[in-house]
This record gives structure tokens, C-alpha cells and sequence, in this order.
């Protein structure tokens, strides 16, 4: 496997990225930030529609059947999640666990941080950095131990603000463990070691949080314990976590007994912890996914090159599971929401993945009835040429334009603005993929979740993929044509986007939400 580009690591702590923006703009830049909608992403009203086969269910599948759904507003990103925006995750890891070994380690006082404009407050930060920091209550410098660099953590902070030169000589032997022994390298090349590209994080379990357990009386203090109901409504009967040992559903009362035995109680969890889920994960993609696919076939120079070589910069990133597209979003969702509370803004909702009903709604482009991202129910257009990338005529690959994956933005967008919504990648959806989903499910936000177990079987670790891509035929370029994947897998032609909930009503200027709008919308009585 080949790593041109330093890559790597494990970071202990999310802080804002080497853009400065906080916005995904990959390793070259991007434009500039909206103040509305967040850097190349799209709006998709709040609406419903019928989602499901809507010109007959030609395979007999019987998954898809015709349901009408309500999804609230959100942001879509416009193209596919493309290598050069996924390598700004993966430099931000590189660079962190890089800074965090130059902070650890007791000789890191010689520069390979370099600056020819520095401010008075530069030059205080690297004396800080080489051998004191400044005590602000006692106004004087102290002399610092680099032993004690774990004391000490807060006062040498990660400076995002200086560039690493990876090269440097004075550098070299800090980052040594990083790259591959000499006896692993291919042609004597010093590259990253792959295996160490770990990335810690963690995600809050809001379905585990909201549901309600049942207060243990033993753990109430009150003096009249004696009057309460013990029929079970209030007291814990649930078993222990298996690996924690904490009581499952336990909630804490935070009410008041008054001397009637009448009870106040607003029910609370009480502790937090449990829905705190700690996640490390590698985020290098699986490069070698383009041999492991395709068996008698020559996919050599796309292992070699696609991921890191400028040539495929603006390609969709393929070889990533569902896991670790959740970790990058977790990643996205820090970068912006750290910056805009560092202006002095409020943080706004997650990056995520989509739910299979907003990938669907954002798909159809407000177009009803229609059979795939630009209306059809033709996949040519009136010159012939074909409008999505995907396995035409019993394996002509290049006669859409593409052999393989092509840029992200090639073809036509859609109504709402979003590319290849239809061939290129196929895309990871949030939704757990259950065949019966449309039954059962709700019609508001339509959705299934479940977060799978290691010694769940497969068929539980099945997600929703939607979309198609350049290896399918025009069968699951349909808007309503839902297949799956398993989550801990990578493939060549799957990849994702992300998508952001609104914030407000979400009609369809939300510049006007509450004015013009509202009064159009709503006939006020």
C-alpha cells in the first residue's frame, strides 16, 4: 500500500483544524464561507413526498413499497465527500498526534516551528515553548521542567497556528516511531505507518438517554420512604450492564417528598457517563479495496494512487466504512462548531450522515413521482448522452465519460443543487437497512436506527446504501432503489456526504422564516 503523504494518528483532543475557517475546505482551499449555509453545502426544504416505488416494483422486492413521509429541513453537501477533503481529516490527525509528540517529548527544544513575521506574543509563546512559561499573576517567567509536561498540559497547548515542517532535522527523531521500520518500507521510501492513523472521539447515545428507567427508593434520603408506592412503578428492577455494572434505566430523583407522601419528582439519569461512548478508530481508507473488489482484474494503479495523488483530488473517496464516515462527521462537527464558539457564535447541530428518507428527499429534487435525480424516465438526455456514471450497455463502462469514478461534480445537478446524487459512488445512509422499514416505520423523519454489537450477527450490521455507482447498472440509480452494505466494510464504489439539520422552521426561503414567508405559507386567522 502506498503513502506518499504523512499520514497519521491518535489525537486525544478535538480542537479547531489547519484551515482556520472551520469549514471543510480540503487540503487546497475552498470559498469562502456562507452565513447562512455551511461551505459547499445545499438547502433542502422542510416537505413531503412519496418515497418508495412509485412506476412499479420491477424486481418483485417488495422493500421499497409507496409511503408518504415528512422530512424537517437540512443541509446536504453538494458533491460527495472527495479525497481532498477527507485528507484534511486525515492531516488533522497527522498533525495532532505529531504536535502531541513534540510536546511530550523532553529534547523538543530546538524549532521545527518557523515564523519570520512573529508578534511579541510569538516570541513569549516559544520562550514558553523552550524552557519557561509566563506566570500572569506573578507577572515573571518560571522556569519549566519538561518532565513535567503532563502538569503542564494546559500551558504548552497545541499550536495550530505554526506550521510542522515534517522535515525538519531537529524533528526528525521525535516523529521517528510514526513512519515503518526499514525493514517494512518499499524501495527504501519513508512513509507513515498506516497502522497507527488512530483517531479518538466519542458520541453521545441520545436514544439510551431518553429512555426512562425506574428510581431505586433505597438511594432516597427522604423520611418518608415509608409512604411511597413500592408496586414496582418506582423501584429498580432492571438488570446491570454486563461490562459496567451499572444499573440500566436508573434514574436519580430530583424531586421533593412532602409530608402527604406527594412526590415532585422531575426523573433524571444519574450519571451521564453512560451515554458518553468512547470510539477510537483508524481513518485511513482502504486503499487495497480496488484489488480485494474486483478478482482477474488489473486495479493496481487505482491501489497505488487514488487516494493520495493530486490527479484524483477532486474524485469521491472510496474505501471507507460506514464507522469510520461517523468518526469523520464527529471530526466535522468539532472543527466548525470550536471555531464558531471561539468568534463568540453559538455551535450549531451535528454533521452526520443522512437519514435514508432525507437521502431520498434530497435525491428527487422536489420532483414528484420521479424515477431518478432529473426526473426521467430516461437515463439519457435528448443528445444521448447518458447523465449519471454507472454500467451502461451489458459493461461499456467508458461510454458515460467515465471508466471508473469520476469528479464529483461531473454531470448536471439536480433542482436542489446536489451532483451525482445517481451513479459515481454509492452512498452510506445512517439507517440501519431492515426490509420491512417502510412498514413500520414512522412518518415523520422516517428512520431506523441500531447500533450493532461485535457478536451481533451480520444481518445486523446492515446499512442503508443508496444512490448506485460506476460498477451498477441503471437499476440503482433510481431514486427509490435501496440496497445495503455492512458497516465495518470498505468498498471501491461506495463513499458518502454529509448532511446538517436546519435550524428553524425550514420553508422554502429560510431567510424570510417568520416574515414574508410565514405570511405567504400560513393563512393567520
Amino acid at each position: 500500500m502506498k503513502n506518499f503523504l504523512l499520514f497519521v494518528i491518535i489525537s486525544t483532543v478535538i480542537v479547531s483544524c489547519n484551515s482556520r475557517t472551520g469549514h471543510l475546505t480540503g487540503t487546497l482551499g475552498r470559498k469562502a464561507y456562507h452565513p447562512d449555509i455551511p461551505v459547499g453545502m445545499a438547502y433542502v426544504p422542510a416537505g413531503s413526498y412519496q418515497m418508495g416505488e412509485n412506476d412499479g416494483d420491477v424486481p418483485f422486492l417488495h422493500q421499497a413499497r409507496p409511503k408518504t413521509a415528512s422530512v424537517q429541513a437540512f443541509y446536504m453537501d453538494q458533491t460527495e465527500i472527495s479525497n481532498n477533503e477527507y485528507r484534511q481529516f486525515v492531516y488533522w490527525v497527522r498533525d495532532s498526534i505529531a504536535r502531541e509528540k513534540i510536546y511530550l517529548n523532553e529534547n523538543d527544544r530546538t524549532s521545527g516551528i518557523k515564523n519570520d513575521d512573529w508578534t511579541d506574543d510569538d516570541a513569549k509563546a516559544w520562550i514558553n515553548y523552550q524552557d519557561m512559561y509566563f506566570d500572569e499573576v506573578d507577572a515573571e517567567y518560571v522556569e519549566y521542567d519538561p518532565a513535567e509536561r503532563f502538569e503542564n498540559r494546559e500551558i504548552f497547548s497545541l499550536n495550530w497556528d505554526k506550521k510542522i515542517y515534517y522535515d525538519d532535522p531537529d524533528l526528525v527523531p521525535l516523529l521517528a516511531d510514526m513512519y515503518y521500520p526499514e525493514g517494512e518500507r518499499y524501495y527504501n521510501r519513508k512513509e507513515i505507518n498506516t497502522n497507527k492513523l488512530i483517531y479518538k472521539y466519542y458520541w453521545i447515545d441520545l436514544a439510551e438517554a431518553s429512555q426512562r428507567g425506574r428510581i431505586d427508593i433505597t438511594l432516597n434520603n427522604s423520611s418518608n420512604l415509608q409512604d411511597l408506592n413500592t408496586d414496582g412503578h418506582r423501584v429498580l428492577n432492571t438488570p446491570k450492564d454486563m461490562f459496567t455494572q451499572e444499573p440500566q434505566g436508573q434514574d436519580e430523583d430530583m424531586g421533593y417528598i412532602n409530608k402527604k407522601g406527594q412526590n415532585n419528582a422531575i426523573r433524571g439519569h444519574s450519571s451521564r457517563k453512560r451515554f458518553i461512548i468512547d470510539e477510537q478508530i483508524n481513518v485511513y481508507p482502504d486503499t487495497l479495496c480496488w484489488i480485494r473488489d474486483f478478482t482477474y482484474a488489473f486495479n493496481e494503479p487505482m491501489t497505488n494512487m487514488y487516494f493520495w495523488h493530486p490527479a484524483y483530488d477532486n474524485y469521491p473517496v472510496v474505501g471507507v466504512t460506514w464507522m469510520q464516515a461517523k468518526a469523520f462527521s464527529v471530526w466535522r462537527t468539532q472543527l466548525l462548531n470550536n471555531w464558531l464558539v471561539s468568534g463568540g457564535d453559538l455551535f450549531v447541530n451535528n454533521f452526520r450522515l443522512p437519514t435514508e428518507t432525507e437521502w431520498e428527499r434530497a435525491a428527487r429534487g422536489n420532483l414528484e413521482s420521479s424515477q431518478y435525480p432529473w426526473g426521467g424516465p430516461y437515463i439519457r438526455n435528448e443528445a444521448g448522452c447518458f447523465l449519471g456514471n454507472f454500467k451502461p450497455m451489458r459493461g461499456r463502462y467508458f461510454e458515460d465519460g467515465g471508466m471508473q469514478t469520476v469528479k464529483v461534480y461531473s454531470y448536471n445537478p439536480n433542482n436542489w443543487g446536489l451532483y451525482c446524487m445517481a451513479g459515481n459512488v454509492a452512498e452510506w445512509c445512517e439507517t440501519a437497512y431492515d426490509e420491512s422499514m417502510y412498514e413500520f416505520s414512522h412518518d415523520l423523519n422516517t428512520d431506523y436506527q441500531y447500533d450493532a454489537k461485535d457478536w451481533d450477527p451480520p444481518s445486523m450490521k446492515r446499512k442503508v446504501i443508496r444512490g448506485g455507482s460506476w460498477k451498477d447498472i441503471g437499476y440503482y440509480l433510481r431514486n427509490s432503489t435501496r440496497t445495503y452494505e455492512y458497516q465495518d466494510t470498505a468498498k471501491s464504489y461506495i463513499g458518502y456526504r454529509n448532511v446538517m439539520t436546519h435550524l428553524g422552521r425550514g420553508g422554502k426561503n429560510f431567510t424570510k422564516e417568520g416574515g414574508e414567508e410565514i405570511r405567504s405559507d400560513i393563512q393567520l386567522r
